[in-house]
């Protein structure tokens, strides 16, 4: 699926919804809308439900990175995991609204009961798997065992457990391994990002596609990652970043996530290829460039000389880079002021 598509030069945009839905299926159904009208291919949300990531303790705690409940009256982490989830039924109208817009649907599983809905209910064309689980081997068989392509992100892990995750995905059965390199960080200062993060991992898993997925503020980063060589972009999106939630703040705009796929569309076929060589029309580069021309009447059989030459537009005579193998050579007819001059003018 990805290879395909990064074969053919095209960068995969994932529009992520997340949480940023805030448990409102209106607002879901605008957020797909406006990432389908920016021209992203896939709308992807998070399958997680009160019990699936969080143990009892957490919520006893009652405390997450970023947004301290213990210190809000307004809600508890628990009641805003409640709030927040998006239900199997809520998952399948979704798809259904997905579907009729043309855009692809996918999702993060957190366990194997999700795992299984998304395969079996959703049939979700691959399975993306968030950092938090790089080292949750466990879940990677399982997910690696239900045949589709797994898309891994790296954030908060090492190169040794990047290398085991992608070990136990491709001995279990996976047919295709895509890797997006991450900052799980909200939002990560720029020099946390390390764009050239990705140039290891392409030499170290040449057979996996590499992408970038962003936690920065704006369009700069994700569209560098493009220049980078990211052949997927993920980008979380809101319809409003003052909205209360976890990630609207580090979100895209759909202003900013038509910015980021237009930069999908054209910077690959800029980047173009390796080989120096020239691009324009014969025709323009022979009007653009310059011929040897006559800067003095030349008389028949007068010695040309260097002051006696000019170099003007259009290069249909004498190349400007022969000049000095033509000086000293007899003129062999009557050359008037500014004309071009031609081989068969020279004796």
């Amino acid at each position: 699926m990805f290879k395909e598509m990064a074969a053919k030069g095209h960068v995969f945009v994932i529009a992520e919804l997340a949480a940023n839905h805030n448990g409102d299926m209106d607002l879901a159904k605008t957020m797909i809308s406006a990432a389908s009208k920016a021209g992203a291919d896939c709308v992807k949300f998070q399958s997680w439900s009160k019990y699936s990531v969080n143990a009892k303790i957490k919520y006893e705690e009652n405390w997450f990175i970023g947004d301290d409940y213990r210190k809000r009256k307004d809600m508890t982490l628990e009641q805003s995991v409640e709030k927040y989830m998006i239900s199997e039924q809520q998952l399948l109208e979704m798809k259904s609204h997905s579907d009729s817009l043309g855009i692809t649907m996918a999702s993060t599983p957190f366990s194997k009961r999700e795992v299984d809905f998304l395969v079996e209910e959703l049939k979700a064309p691959f399975i993306k798997v968030a950092s938090m689980d790089l080292n949750n081997l466990p879940l990677l068989s399982y997910i690696a065992k239900k045949g589709l392509p797994v898309l891994i992100s790296t954030g908060l892990g090492t190169m040794g457990e990047i290398d085991a995750a992608v070990n136990t995905i491709q001995e279990n059965g996976c047919p295709e391994i895509a890797i997006l390199h991450c900052v799980a960080e909200y939002p990560p200062k720029d020099d946390m990002v390390h764009l050239r993060k990705m140039e290891t991992l392409r030499m170290m898993y040449p057979e996996c596609v590499i992408g970038f997925s962003d936690h920065t503020l704006g369009t700069a980063i994700p569209i560098a990652s493009i220049a980078c060589g990211a052949r997927i972009v993920e980008k979380h999106i809101t319809m409003d970043k003052s909205l209360v939630g976890w990630d609207h703040k580090v979100s895209a705009t759909p202003d900013e996530l038509t910015a980021i796929v237009d930069a999908a569309r054209r910077i690959p076929r800029a980047l173009g290829t390796t080989k120096i060589e020239p691009v324009e029309s014969k025709e323009r580069i022979t009007e653009f460039r310059r011929s040897l021309a006559s800067a003095c009447p030349i008389r028949k059989g007068e010695r040309i000389t260097e002051d006696m030459l000019d170099c003007k537009r259009p290069a249909r005579g004498i190349s400007p880079d022969k000049m000095f193998a033509i000086i000293g050579r007899k003129a062999a007819r009557d050359i008037g002021l500014d004309e071009i001059l031609y081989w068969k003018d020279l004796d």
